[in-house]
């Protein structure tokens, strides 16, 4: 668009600032406009060419029609300009001069001439340059949309085409530029005759740029029109070489429906409170993110990584207190108790984990292979094995209790793997065959079979708790109040832990022998310790290096990962209807409630509309359904009659702990698609944030204006 007034020679940009105003978009009143500022090339554009491009001072409107607001300048509905500098024209009857002038009049006669034909020249070229501007912007809307195309298919720009031309494979942004020449596109095919091509390789790293402000800055905006958000980040991942932190955040919007955005890379380099330091910087100074409204931050992570995440948490939690570290709810409790552990052993089980997942999804013949090794193990408990098939045709790596299906399946699996690699029918390919093999070295580590069974005997504490905290608002409503009891009995394991780990070594030793498998210390630690080889038994090492850590790590992660200002929230899933229908005799407990005091409309009358909620609910006749969750609650919270309760039901509606429902859940699973199905070297952390966000409502224009003020000396090549 234009930052002057279309009205040739108009001063008000330089000698008199005024407001701009858009040209309307009624074609009659556009068309007057035109008439009135006097510009012929403007007679043919369209009114929304008009509205887009061409502005008009105020200088032009009389006073009566301009409202002067608090925040804006606006212009009245039917506002049509009627002030111009134009000079009178000569009238009948006029009085001829006199012929006898004198040389002052001839040379003042000459300079008024001068003086016009200037005038004339000046807006000779202002036309010219606006129609080139108009040009330059059509062209890279053309360049946006093709980007934008793209982006939302994930194909890679920079991928090659399927066709050649002068001998090298072209670029998929430049096949597609070529198919619209093609079609009749003038703008793209004048800026090709110029410059034999239509978009430089420096310039579309521009574009992509461009581009990836721009949806970033849209989706920011609708995090701070919908207040209180959390910060949720994910496993790291490589892109170009580098590692890099996801980011999402979650809200809930003015539809009181959850939300959640993936909002792009942080660039993962570096180390300790630097890093913390410049992530935070990135988030609120580049992104645009307002920290002091986050309320909620969780985030998953392997070990490798883990102590770095640890230091973002902690910096986060310092600047910002409010921010409450909680549970992911993409990853189930256990798995991530057991990811973010450092331990060599529980290291070797979750990545031995990843890669049986990959395997077996890779056929339904590795399935039913691994389904016919466990009917050979079980083959008197038809039903058990039948059950163990059916969980094996699942992400059973991800479940609750993996770690105990590991060990059911253990022998079998290893015979399956065993017999893949042998391949003696010539079933399986190459790489199929290596796979297995890989797996097979880990499964007969002994390192890997006690550190599996020491999950297993563990995180069998924590299993009802991870599913009830993560299932439907009844269970996670349970879970709030059980915590003490599981934290409880792992106080009980680590004081009594010599014992404990006597029977896990017992079970390991055991499944090991049955297996043969070799009981010893991993061979990184006697490397490491080559002299003190000789006296160091298993049995000692594992419970110093596995049992014991393991413990301590998972009671110092379920006291941060659940505080008391969590477990209130958690407290305040009361207010949803089916817990209100399970406990009718009990109103919803208010000094849970209390914890968001400072962010409810009003205060002072808190508890008698939360007595009115429980009414409303708790006085449904039998045979009626109940809200079973937040997502159906917060429709059903009339901000008219309980504008406390809605307050409250938003804010525990954007807890990481709590899972979305399918349709607000989009973000996670457009990442692990994109993540999934790029091959490394097209991943964009630019293209992957357009890829994910697709249906956030940017325009082309916007991305040509911030392009346009971004690299203003590229329009003016031409």
């Amino acid at each position: 668009m234009q930052n002057h007034c279309a009205v040739p020679n108009c001063t008000s940009g330089i000698s008199d600032p005024q407001p701009l105003f858009r040209f309307p978009h009624d074609p009659e009143r556009s068309k007057k406009w035109v008439e009135k500022c006097q510009r012929r090339d403007l007679i043919d554009k369209s009114p929304d060419q008009l509205h887009r491009h061409y502005r008009l001072c105020g200088k032009h409107f009389e006073s009566s029609l301009i409202d002067n607001g608090a925040q804006c300048t606006v212009l009245k509905d039917d506002a049509i300009p009627t002030i111009f500098d134009v000079p009178s024209q000569p009238q009948n009857g006029q009085v001829k001069r006199n012929k006898e002038t004198t040389k002052d009049d001839e040379t003042e006669s000459k300079g008024r001439k001068k003086m016009k034909k200037s005038q004339d020249t000046d807006a000779a070229k202002a036309d010219v340059q606006t129609d080139e501007e108009e040009e330059y912007r059509e062209y890279l809307k053309s360049l946006f949309e093709v980007l934008v195309l793209l982006g939302e298919q994930n194909i890679p720009p920079t991928g090659p085409g399927d066709r050649k031309k002068d001998g090298l494979r072209e670029s998929n942004f430049q096949a597609l530029l070529d198919y619209r020449m093609n079609c009749g596109n003038e703008v793209l095919k004048k800026r090709y005759d110029v410059n034999q091509e239509c978009c430089s390789s420096v310039q579309l790293s521009q574009l992509i740029e461009v581009c990836e402000k721009c949806i970033r800055s849209k989706l920011v905006e609708e995090v701070k029109q919908n207040g209180f958000f959390s910060l949720l980040t994910d496993d790291l991942v490589k892109i170009s070489g580098e590692w890099h932190l996801p980011v999402f955040v979650r809200f809930v919007d003015q539809s009181n429906c959850q939300q959640e955005r993936f909002c792009g890379f942080l660039s993962f380099e570096g180390d300790g409170d630097a890093l913390a330091e410049k992530l935070l910087s990135e988030m609120t100074d580049e992104w645009g993110l307002d920290m002091e409204q986050c309320r909620g931050q969780a985030h998953s992570c392997t070990g490798t990584h883990f102590s770095k995440i640890k230091k973002i948490s902690a910096k986060l939690i310092e600047k910002y207190p409010l921010a409450v570290v909680t549970l992911r709810s993409t990853r189930t409790l256990n798995v991530s108790l057991a990811n973010g552990m450092v331990l060599s052993g529980v290291q070797l089980v979750m990545s031995t984990f990843k890669k049986i997942e990959s395997f077996f999804s890779q056929s339904n013949l590795l399935q039913l292979e691994l389904g016919h090794a466990i009917l050979i193990f079980y083959p008197d408990k038809e039903d058990k094995a039948n059950e163990l098939k059916d969980i094996c045709h699942t992400s059973w790596t991800r479940r609750h209790d993996a770690f105990d299906v590991a060990v059911e399946i253990l022998e079998a699996l290893l015979l399956c793997v065993d017999s893949v690699h042998d391949n003696e029918d010539m079933r399986w390919s190459d790489q199929v065959t290596h796979d297995a093999l890989e797996i097979s070295k880990a499964l007969v580590d002994f390192e890997f079979v006690m550190a599996l069974v020491v999950l297993k005997n563990v995180m069998t504490l924590t299993r009802a708790f991870g599913k009830n905290v993560q299932g439907e608002a009844p269970d996670a409503h349970f879970a709030a109040t059980s915590l003490k009891a599981v934290l409880h009995s792992l106080k009980e394991v680590s004081d009594n832990i010599d014992v404990y780990h006597e029977f896990w070594n017992d079970e390991a030793v055991n499944l090991a022998t049955a297996m043969e498998i070799p009981i010893k210390v991993p061979r990184s630690f006697l490397r490491k310790h080559h002299s003190e080889s000789g006296t160091i038994q298993p049995d000692s090492y594992y419970k110093n290096n596995l049992s014991v850590p393991v413990v301590n790590h998972i009671i110092n992660e379920m006291n941060e990962l659940f505080s008391e200002d969590h477990l209130k929230s958690l407290r305040c899933l009361s207010l949803v209807p089916a817990v209100i229908e399970q406990h009718k005799s009990t109103e919803p407990e208010e000094e849970s409630i209390q914890v968001f005091k400072n962010y409810i409309p009003n205060a002072g009358t808190l508890s008698a509309e939360l007595h009115c909620w429980w009414v409303k609910w708790s006085k449904k006749g039998k045979g009626e359904t109940f809200p079973s969750n937040i997502h159906e609650t917060l429709q059903q919270a009339d901000l008219k009659f309980f504008p406390n309760m809605l307050a409250v039901l938003r804010l525990i509606g954007i807890l990481p702990t709590l899972a979305l429902e399918d349709s607000c859940n989009v973000a996670y699973k457009r990442f692990k698609m994109y993540m999934e199905n790029t091959p490394d070297k097209f991943k964009s952390k630019s293209l992957a944030l357009l890829n994910m966000n697709y249906d956030v409502g940017f325009d082309l224009d916007s991305m040509v204006e911030v392009y346009m003020n971004t690299y203003p000396e590229r329009g003016e090549v031409m």
